[in-house]
Order: structure tokens, then C-alpha cells, then sequence
């Protein structure tokens, strides 16, 4: 979430992506630092250490969500 509104703060388009295990934390954060509309895409949790297949599995399912959220001017 820092990472999103890091970047969203310096005007580039950003979409922090979340993994449902931490989407009140990256709520919390998002509204402490002032920036609560800064996008999210939350995924499955965990991914880390689940293996290249299941992140390659991840990724294809997460990408067209990170994409609309661009196109839809979230981002």
C-alpha cells in the first residue's frame, strides 16, 4: 500500500496490490497518510513461497484487474 501511494504522490499512476489477508491494514494506511481513493487489487493470500506455478497462476488472474484499474482512470 506504501508503495501505491508513494507513487500516486508523485503523480505517477499506481494501483497497490494487496493480498486479502491485508486489505484493513492497507485500508488503515491508505486513510493515515491522507490517500484513501489510491486503487487496490487485492489477490489470494498467501502467494509467497507458494511455488512459480501457483505466482504464474496469480499473475495471470491479477493482470487484467491491475489493467482495468488504469482504464478505468483509478490508477
Amino acid at each position: 500500500m506504501r508503495d501505491g501511494v508513494f507513487a500516486a504522490r508523485l503523480g505517477i499512476p499506481a494501483v497497490a496490490i494487496l493480498t486479502e489477508e491485508f486489505v484493513t491494514q492497507g485500508d488503515f494506511v491508505a486513510r493515515a497518510v491522507g490517500m484513501p481513493a489510491v486503487p487496490r487489487v487485492v489477490i489470494e493470500h498467501p502467494v509467497s513461497g507458494t511455488g512459480k506455478e501457483n505466482l504464474e497462476r496469480v499473475a495471470r488472474l491479477v493482470a487484467p484487474k491491475i489493467i482495468a484499474a488504469f482504464a478505468e482512470g483509478r490508477a
